[in-house]
């Protein structure tokens, strides 16, 4: 028979085993015992022989197995940071959100506040979190420790710059709680189209890469592409904003009677580019559409957080695959997709745009344009005509 103390310990300790736990310990402890073991638990314990018996023969078979159930108690453990003080994860992710950037070619994320600064400002809002909790929820929303990158303006920053990226977020957040459209527009480079050699690498037989031609001479019967964006032209860059709301805003915005622009501070569709405002007043009295507009400032043309987050995913789409035909560069853009729901939507413009068009005085006259007090010269709105209305 067991001795007392066994048989003390072992009626401690089963009521606490779940039936798993339960086999195998009870099993351990009749092998421990020898010949006659596990007669001896079945007759203290009342628990059947057969039951014994499979404990061993899983301990022999090597096929015991951790439990898949919980440990602790439900309920039981460290609550978490956001279920004892909701609404924190909001407001890290808001005041990072106002001053996170990034390669323009890469899909993280970083913040330019320390994470001391982070923890400081989620005290003042009334959370109480240590720097190393917002760490830990810095990395759970997707950021990571800041790179050395492109990012030191050449020259002397507006002393209004981040006043300025300030206003764009408020205002993009006005529009959108709303529910009025937020577009953004780009300039990029201009890409060779033919077979030519693209950075990058994709699978293929070994020993078969794809060939390509050896220079890089532009063809003039194919030219030149600028996937990511308008490129150098007034008109095209309003145009690509007219195909936008005939193809998309229209459909998702019916009822929307203006929308926010952003975009960069110079180049087609600058700040100072005349033809730039003309060709949108056109677009305001076609559509009956106020069109909004905040323009980056100076030197920050690599900011833009939307394009971000868009371009290094059509890139890796399009590594390694030459441009070979303008078709093959519509279908490459818009299968770019990624686990975020990010859709790309691609069309060739075939419109042929004269270049060096010059705005009188006159003309930039009788744009309907209201400035607004912060930089007008940046931010400004652009309604239709009284003639057209």
């Amino acid at each position: 028979m067991l001795d007392e103390k066994t048989a003390k310990r072992i009626q401690t300790i089963v009521p606490i085993l779940n039936e798993n736990q339960k086999r195998i310990y009870l099993a351990a402890e009749a092998e421990s015992l020898g010949r006659g073991g596990i007669s001896q638990i079945s007759q203290v314990l009342g628990v059947s022989r057969n039951t014994i018996a499979a404990g061993i023969k899983e301990i022999a078979g090597a096929v015991v197995r951790a439990p898949s159930g919980r440990i602790r108690k439900e309920g039981g453990g460290r609550k978490a940071i956001e279920e004892t003080q909701p609404g924190i994860t909001e407001a890290l992710e808001s005041l990072v959100s106002q001053s996170s950037y990034g390669d323009p070619e890469s899909p993280l994320r970083w913040t330019t506040k320390s994470l001391r600064n982070l923890s400081d400002a989620l005290r003042g809002k009334g959370f109480t979190v240590s720097f190393s909790k917002t760490r830990q929820m810095l990395n759970d929303l997707g950021y990571s420790l800041q790179l050395n990158q492109k990012m030191l303006q050449v020259g002397k920053p507006h002393p209004d710059r981040d006043g300025q990226f300030r206003h764009i977020s408020e205002t993009a957040k006005a529009f959108l709680s709303e529910g009025l459209p937020v577009i953004s527009i780009d300039c990029k480079k201009k890409e060779l189209v033919g077979n030519f050699r693209n950075q990058g690498a994709e699978y293929a037989k070994s020993g078969q890469p794809v060939k390509v031609l050896d220079h890089d001479f532009p063809l003039p019967e194919l030219g030149k592409v600028a996937p990511y964006g308008v490129y150098d032209m007034a008109r095209f860059a309003v145009n690509s904003v007219r195909q936008w709301w005939d193809e998309m805003g229209m459909a998702r915005y019916p009822a929307a009677s203006k929308l926010y622009i952003t975009a960069d501070g110079g180049g087609s569709n600058g700040s100072r580019n005349r033809l730039w405002k003309t060709e949108l007043q056109e677009l305001a009295n076609e559509t009956g559409l106020q069109f909004h507009v905040s323009h980056f400032p100076p030197g920050t043309s690599k900011w833009n957080k939307i394009e971000h987050r868009m371009f290094s995913c059509i890139s890796k789409n399009w590594r390694g695959r030459p441009a070979e035909t303008l078709m093959v560069i519509i279908s490459l853009v818009e299968s770019t997709t990624t686990e975020a729901g990010l859709k790309v939507k691609c069309g060739l413009d075939r419109n042929v745009y004269e270049t060096g068009i010059k705005v009188s005085e006159e003309e930039l006259e009788r744009i309907n344009i209201s400035r607004d007090d912060f930089h007008g010269e940046w931010n400004y709105c652009i309604s239709p005509s009284e003639t057209f209305a």
